[in-house]
């Protein structure tokens, strides 16, 4: 039975987060399991192939439908991984991120999850912290190391942007 290790993947994502995972893969001897999930959208059904049935969270959009992994980002997640030598896959998952993530995690016994930090600015870091992080939310609810790759990482001492003027 092979290891794995599961990276979050977002389209528009630097590719410095499948970067650090297929690093971690590659000294782990695993391999590297590429999730995105549509939050847009929840699990109804999942077939033995880990293929995933999923249905529109809107009422009005009732329609169950098999999830496809984003055909842009797997070909960027290609060219990423290229040369690497080190076997990968992609997983397209529905619902929230940390909890599908979680659970595909736990049905692979990966032995960790990499994801990465959000967007930096005012509207991503407000948004983060009223709603949690996906890191911080799978650092609290399952036994996996978390490795969190920072994307565009803050000096100390820099005032963040949910923090109010004294």
């Amino acid at each position: 039975m092979n290891a794995h290790v599961v990276v979050g993947v977002i389209p528009g994502q630097p590719s410095a987060v499948v970067e650090t995972a297929a690093d971690f893969a590659s000294r782990f001897g695993a391999d590297l399991v590429c999730a995105s999930v549509d939050i847009a959208r929840y699990t109804v059904a999942q077939s033995l192939d880990g293929t995933i049935i999923a249905s529109s969270i809107d009422p009005e959009l009732m329609d169950e439908k098999a999830e496809r992994f984003d055909p842009m980002l797997e070909q960027s997640i290609g060219r990423t991984l290229e040369g690497r030598g080190i076997s990968w896959s992609v997983r397209a998952l529905a619902g929230n991120p940390a909890v599908e993530l979680s659970d595909l995690a736990e049905q692979l016994d990966a032995i960790m999850i990499v994801v990465g930090t959000r967007e930096a600015g005012l509207r991503g870091s407000l948004r983060e912290f009223l709603s949690g992080s996906v890191a911080a939310h799978l650092a609290h609810h399952q036994h996996r190391p978390v490795l969190v790759v920072p994307l565009d990482p803050q000096p100390h001492g820099t005032q963040m942007p949910w923090a109010g003027a004294d």
